[in-house]
């Protein structure tokens, strides 16, 4: 499960709306519970380098990651996930989300903006323990 405040949830959901058509993508920092829940206390927004597809793919920089990675532990969180928009696409995880996915235990959070609206949101954690046997599972989300 993936728990998120409803500050983050709506910061997530409108970073869709402000980068539509192009998809949008961040991180999620937080902390793991000990009943294995995902808690996120921070989205960190960060910008789709894709420069061939950016309406259908994204990108983040690994130098932003490292320092979004840096300054969540600086103050005590993880990167537990991250999230993409699918604009006028379901928030539905795709072949190719599926196969650019390696952070295994993490959550990937899909956004369909319609039309340049936020609509659907779901999460999908990504099980297994290596490239051969992985797949993006539905989780649930419960905004706090």
């Amino acid at each position: 499960m993936l728990k998120i405040t409803n500050k983050e949830y709506a910061a997530i959901r409108q970073h869709g709306e402000d980068t539509y058509p192009n998809e949008c993508c961040g991180v999620l920092l937080g902390q793991m519970e000990d009943d294995g829940t995902r808690l996120v206390t921070f989205a960190a927004r960060c910008g789709n380098t894709r420069s061939d597809s950016p309406q259908n793919r994204y990108h983040i920089d690994p130098k932003e990651l490292v320092r979004i990675q840096r300054e969540g532990r600086e103050r005590g969180e993880d990167i537990i996930g991250f999230y993409h928009s699918h604009p006028d696409h379901p928030a539905q995880w795709s072949p190719t989300d599926l196969a650019e996915a390696h952070w295994f235990g993490c959550s990937y959070v899909i956004t369909a903006v319609a039309k340049g609206q936020a609509a659907l949101t779901n999460s999908f954690e990504l099980a297994g323990s290596e490239e051969n046997d992985k797949k993006l599972v539905n989780e649930k989300i419960e905004v706090l």
